[in-house]
C-alpha cells in the first residue's frame, strides 16, 4: 500500500500551493516510507507516498507518467493481475520502464479509461489525470479496501488517503454532529458519513470524474444482490467451486519482492489462508499474538497447532496488557477520524510487530461478514426459527437484565448476549439488524449528546442500508448489509489504518471480487444451520484443518479494556478528557451521562460502559488534536 494525495484549484495556479501539497504529502509517510514525490501542473497539484513491494526499484516510484508526460498516476494498491494485460499493451507499442503494476495500469487508464477499472483485480485507490483535457479520474476498489475521502468548497477539490493529509492542506474544519449520532451509537462511522462537514468517503466500487464541468460520481460495481431463485443450489459442487475461487485469490495475493507472510490467530479463516498459502510458499511465515496471564483473551495455542500441521516459521507474540499501553496513545495519534474499535489496539501491536519481519501480511478478514460468522448471525437465524427456547429466553430478559453483564469473562459475556437477544427479539428486522449492529443504543445516544442532529441525513443513510435489502428476514441480507455497514466502515477502516500506522500492507483473499460474486450466489442454509455457522467454508477445507479449530466457537480480536480503564487509564479519563469541567466547557455532550457510564465502569456489572467509555475518549483525544 502506499499514501496518495492531490488537489484541483479553481481561482489559482497550484504552484503557489507546494508548502502546503508538501505538508500534506509528509502526514502519509507511514503509508509509503520507502519515497515520496509531487507534481504540480497549473491547477493541479499530486503527492504520493510509497511503499515498495512490486517493483521494489526507483522505476516504480509514483507520480508515475507515461514516455509523453501527456498522462500522470498516483496509485494506492495492489493490481494483482496486472501482468496479464502486458503482452497486450507491448503489441500496442508500449515500452515498460519498470516491472511494477503501476505503469501497466497506467497505459491501461490511457487506452481504456474508466473501463480499465473492472480489468483489475485487487485493492486500490488511485488518481490519474490527463493534462491535455485537464481531467481527474479517481476510483477505489470494490469492497473499499483501500480508502480515499476528499473535501470540495468553492476554492478545491481536495483528495487523498486519510483525512489527516486532508486536515494538514489546510481545509475548513466543521464538525458535522449528526455524524457523532452514528459514532456513539456503532463506535465508528459509516461510509455514508464523515466527522467533518464537506469532507466525503469515495464510496467502494465507484469513480469520480473531476474536470472544468464539475464532478461526476458513477457506480462501475456492486455486490451482487442475493437472488433466491438464481442461487446455487448444488452444495458439494459449491462447495468444490468455493475452494477453487478461494485458493486462486491466495495464489493471486501471494504475488511480492518483499517478504510475506500471513496472520494466524487460530480461527477458521485465518488457518485457511495459512493452509492455503503454505501450499504455494515454503517456509511461509506466520504470526499471532495473546496476553499472558489473560486465558480469555488468548488464541495462540489453536494458531500453533496449525502452525505444526504446515511447519510454518510461527511467531507467537506473547504480551502483557501493560505493554500495550504504549500503543494506545500511539493508536490515538494516529487515529484522524474518531474510530472506536478498541481491537484496533491490537491489531496496531500485531502489526508493528509483523513489519520488524516482514513488509506483507494476508489476512482472513471478510469471511464472518460473508459466511455468518458472528454471534449476531447466529442470534438472527434464531430469531427468525425461533421456537420454545428462543421465545424463553426472551421472557426472561427481567433477569438477564439484573445478572453482571461485561465481554470480561466467558459467564457475563454470555449474560450480556441473553440480554442483547432478548431485546432485540421483540423488534422488527429492520430495527433488529442495528440495534445487535450497535454498541449505544438510541435512548442513550440522544441523552449523551447535547448537541443537535441532523435526524433528516440519519434516516437518509439508515433507509439506505434497509433498502439494500427487499427481504431483511433473510440472513443473506443481514450479510449483505454486514458487508457495506460493518466490514466497510469497521473492520476494513481498522486493518488499514493500523497496519498502515506502522507501514505494513495486509492483503485480504477473502475479498477478492470473484470469491465474493460466487458466495453471494450461495442460500443462506448453506452458510449457517441452528448449530453451525460457516457451514460451507468449514466443509470446504475440512481436510485441511485440525478438528479442534474447526469445531471450536469463534472469539473475537478484543482487548481487556475494562482493566486497562479502571487502572491504567484512569487518570487520563477522570483527570482529562472526560474531566467534569472540561465536559461543560466543551458543550457536546451531557456530563451527567458520563458520569453514569464512569462509574459504571467501576462497578461488577460494567455491561458496555468500557466500550461507550473508550469511544469517548477516542472522541476527544481526536476533538483535541484536530479541533479545539
Amino acid at each position: 500500500m502506499c499514501g496518495i494525495f492531490g488537489y484541483l484549484s479553481y481561482n489559482n495556479d497550484a504552484k503557489i500551493f507546494e508548502d502546503r501539497l508538501k505538508n500534506a504529502v509528509k502526514t502519509l509517510e507511514n503509508r509509503g516510507p520507502d519515497y515520496s514525490g509531487i507534481f504540480i501542473h497549473n491547477n493541479v497539484g499530486l503527492g504520493h507516498t510509497r511503499l515498495a513491494v512490486i517493483d521494489t526499484s526507483q522505476a516504480g516510484s509514483q507520480p508515475f507518467f507515461d514516455s509523453q508526460k501527456k498522462y500522470v498516476l498516483i496509485f494506492n494498491g495492489e493490481f494483482y493481475n496486472f501482468k496479464d494485460y502486458i503482452d497486450e499493451l507491448k503489441n500496442d507499442g508500449v515500452k515498460f520502464i519498470s516491472r511494477s503494476d503501476t505503469e501497466v495500469l497506467l497505459y491501461l487508464l490511457i487506452k481504456y479509461r474508466e473501463k480499465a477499472i473492472e480489468k483489475i483485480n485487487g485493492c486500490f485507490a488511485f488518481a490519474f489525470y490527463d493534462l491535455q483535457k485537464q481531467e481527474l479520474l479517481l476510483a477505489r476498489d470494490r469492497m473499499g479496501i483501500n480508502p480515499l475521502v476528499f473535501y470540495k468548497d468553492d476554492n478545491f477539490f481536495v483528495f487523498g488517503s486519510e483525512l489527516k493529509s486532508l486536515l494538514a492542506f489546510g481545509i475548513q474544519k466543521k464538525i458535522n454532529y449528526s455524524a457523532l449520532n452514528f459514532y456513539f451509537k456503532l463506535n465508528y462511522l459509516p461510509t455514508e458519513i464523515s466527522i467533518l462537514d464537506n469532507v466525503f468517503k469515495l464510496n467502494p466500487g465507484h469513480f469520480l470524474i473531476v474536470n472544468k464541468e464539475g464532478i461526476k460520481k458513477q457506480k462501475y460495481y456492486q455486490i451482487p444482490i442475493p437472488v433466491e431463485n438464481e442461487y446455487e443450489t448444488d452444495y458439494k459442487s459449491s462447495a468444490k467451486k468455493l475452494r477453487e475461487l478461494l485458493s486462486e485469490s491466495v495464489k493471486r495475493r501471494l504475488i511480492s519482492d518483499v517478504p510475506i507472510c500471513t496472520f494466524l490467530s487460530g480461527g477458521i479463516d485465518s488457518s485457511i489462508i495459512t493452509a492455503i498459502a503454505s501450499q504455494y510458499t515454503k517456509d511461509l511465515n506466520t504470526f499471532s499474538i495473546g496476553f499472558k496471564n489473560e486465558e480469555f483473551y488468548d488464541e495462540t495455542k489453536y494458531a500453533e497447532l496449525l502452525s505444526k500441521r504446515y511447519k510454518t516459521n510461527h511467531t507467537a507474540f506473547l504480551i502483557q496488557p501493560k505493554d500495550m499501553l504504549e500503543d494506545v496513545f500511539k493508536v490515538l495519534e494516529y487515529l484522524d477520524e474518531p474510530f472506536g474499535d478498541s481491537s484496533s489496539i491490537a491489531v496496531y501491536r500485531l502489526s508493528k510487530l509483523v513489519r520488524q519481519k516482514a513488509t506483507v501480511a494476508l489476512s482472513g478478514d471478510g469471511a464472518d461478514e460473508m459466511f455468518a460468522g458472528y454471534n449476531k448471525h447466529s442470534a438472527h437465524f434464531m430469531a427468525k426459527y425461533a421456537g420454545s427456547k428462543e421465545k424463553l429466553t426472551a421472557l426472561l430478559n427481567p433477569l438477564w437484565k439484573n445478572l453482571p453483564k461485561s465481554r470480561s469473562s466467558k459467564y457475563t459475556n454470555y449474560i450480556r448476549q441473553l440480554n442483547r437477544f432478548a431485546e432485540g427479539f421483540k423488534l422488527s428486522p429492520e430495527e433488529r439488524y442495528f440495534y445487535w449492529a450497535s454498541i449505544g443504543y438510541d435512548d442513550y445516544v440522544n441523552n449523551l449528546l447535547a448537541v443537535s442532529s441532523d435526524y433528516q441525513i440519519l434516516n437518509k443513510i439508515i433507509s439506505k442500508y434497509n433498502s439494500l435489502s427487499n427481504n431483511s428476514d433473510d440472513l443473506n441480507f443481514v450479510l449483505y448489509k454486514d458487508m457495506h455497514l460493518v466490514l466497510q466502515g469497521d473492520m476494513l477502516t481498522k486493518v488499514d489504518l493500523m497496519s498502515m500506522a506502522n507501514s505494513l500492507e495486509v492483503r485480504t483473499p477473502f475479498l477478492d471480487h470473484t470469491v465474493v460474486d460466487f458466495v453471494f450466489r450461495l442460500p443462506s442454509y448453506f452458510k449457517i444451520t441452528a448449530n453451525n455457522r460457516k457451514k460451507i467454508l468449514k466443509d470446504a477445507f475440512s481436510d485441511l484443518l485440525p478438528e479442534d479449530i474447526v469445531s471450536r466457537p469463534k472469539h473475537g480480536f478484543e482487548v481487556p479494556l475494562k482493566s486497562w480503564l479502571k487502572k491504567e487509564l484512569w487518570t487520563l479519563i477522570d483527570d482529562d478528557l472526560l474531566n467534569e469541567d472540561f465536559i461543560y466547557d466543551q458543550k457536546i455532550f451531557n456530563y451527567n451521562v458520563i458520569k453514569t457510564l464512569k462509574k459504571q465502569v467501576l462497578s461488577k456489572n460494567p455491561e458496555d460502559s468500557p466500550a461507550k467509555i473508550w469511544a469517548l475518549v477516542v472522541f476527544q483525544y481526536w476533538w483535541k488534536k484536530y479541533y479545539c
